[in-house]
């Protein structure tokens, strides 16, 4: 759920049907932020604060987000022009949408629709990196004023609920101290919505816990990977930032123990749906289990073009929302996996979102972000905007070829390669969205 964003649901919410008060001060806006509208408006220039070379038309705040979220983790200082542009992303009234070119100017809702899963993941980087209690408080607001009837969330604005827009405005609000329980629309919450979603024991046993991206034209619910991946952390009370070794809140004994995945107990004709909320979310976990050890250590992508290969990206998913359970034997095999097949994943060597992916997938499992194997995460992340304020001492340990080292070169060569693989790269996969089982 978390890197990138599916051809598919970037047609459909371009398209607003059914498949997330002012950001900065007067004062701020006069500081760092007056030189994120000035390079965000010269003509073919990409924001000075903003991570990745590519067109961010439809996944700029998200990736941004993503980065700000990794360099946390990995326990940098994100840089203040990198929050400051993000920041200013924010409409007036609350809401983010995927991207806006000038944010000096106000937001139009026909040419850039409110997105949902922009504002709540922004919610989780700002929330992360603090100082925007402000910027935060209102895009929760509008977030809050934008819930449908049965409790959950759509990609746009009106648009029908689906499980991915749910779980990642579950992990705002998670993110910056809310029980989304609380956030209810005529009676109903969140976990509400992800009921209607989910597969039960009247499903093929090879389903069962999986959720569905949404409803089929007659009710009928297909398993999604990705949206199952979305709506397990979420039911384990989690954003993106997951706490150290999973089980968020836990002690860091009790964190790093690994916790047995308990499948949905299913009698003979028996058609329940799993009973609350914990296990539902183990009732997914053990689907993502199940899915993975039939994949070898992987989940396997459905995006056109590339179905049947390895998912690099919902597989770093899987392996976040399994750490937030506790399932930590899991998770560490499919990050090995990820940790040996890293290099033949283009996108993880100059995309933020697919890089930020998989180190906070690192984290998640307790971890240290700033790497994975030989590979230096941090440095690849960092190589692809403005520098953290801040960062460890080790910096990140391998280079981009997984080799130890850290050179001014290496790094400067790293970002020429990034600047003429962005240039060629296209928004389809760039950055971590929704996808409908198309």
């Amino acid at each position: 759920m978390f890197v990138r964003r599916s051809f598919a649901v970037i047609a459909a919410a371009s398209a607003l049907c059914a498949v997330t008060a002012p950001a900065a001060s007067p004062a701020a806006a006069a500081g760092a932020g007056a030189g994120a509208r000035a390079s965000t408006a010269s003509a073919g220039k990409l924001p000075d604060g903003l991570y990745g070379k590519a067109d961010p038309k439809y996944d700029g705040v998200w990736r941004q987000s993503v980065a700000l979220l990794a360099q946390d983790a990995a326990g940098a200082k994100p840089a203040a022009k990198a929050v400051e542009w993000l920041a200013e992303q924010q409409c007036d009234d609350g809401s983010f949408t995927a991207y806006r070119a000038d944010p000096g100017a106000g937001c139009d809702a026909k040419k850039t629709p409110a997105d949902t899963n922009a504002t709540a993941l922004a919610v989780q980087a700002l929330s992360a990196v603090g100082g925007r209690s402000a910027t935060v408080r209102e895009s929760l607001a509008w977030l809050g004023s934008v819930q449908n009837k049965d409790g959950g969330w759509g990609y746009n604005p009106g648009s029908p609920t689906d499980a991915n827009s749910v779980s990642v405005v579950m992990g705002a609000y998670s993110a910056a101290g809310r029980e989304p329980e609380r956030i209810r629309k005529g009676g109903a919450s969140p976990y509400d919505a992800l009921e209607t979603l989910q597969l039960g024991c009247d499903a093929e046993a090879s389903g069962r816990g999986a959720y569905a991206y949404q409803p089929g034209k007659k009710g009928e619910l297909a398993a999604n990977d990705d949206a199952t991946a979305a709506a397990t952390l979420a039911g384990f009370g989690s954003g993106l930032l997951v706490g150290d070794g999973g089980r968020n809140g836990a002690a860091d004994g009790e964190s790093r123990k690994s916790r047995p995945v308990e499948p949905l107990k299913c009698g003979d004709g028996d058609g329940k749906q799993p009973g609350g909320r914990t296990e539902a979310a183990e009732a997914g976990a053990a689907y993502l289990a199940s899915v993975l050890k039939k994949g070898g250590g992987h989940l396997r992508a459905v995006t056109p073009g590339a179905e049947g290969g390895p998912d690099y990206a919902n597989t770093a998913d899987a392996v976040i929302a399994l750490a937030a359970g506790g399932h930590r034997a899991e998770a560490e095999k499919s990050l090995d996996w990820l940790a040996g097949e890293l290099g033949k994943w283009d996108k993880s060597r100059n995309d933020p979102a697919a890089i930020g992916g998989v180190m906070l997938a690192v984290h998640a499992t307790g971890g240290d972000a700033a790497k994975l194997g030989g590979v230096g995460l941090l440095k690849r992340l960092n190589a692809t905007g403005p520098q953290p304020a801040r960062v460890p001492e080790e910096n990140g340990g391998g280079d981009e070829d997984g080799q130890e080292g850290s050179s001014s070169v290496a790094t400067w060569s790293l970002v020429g390669a990034g600047l003429a693989a962005g240039a060629g790269v296209g928004f389809l996969l760039s950055g971590r969205r929704k996808r409908q089982g198309l």
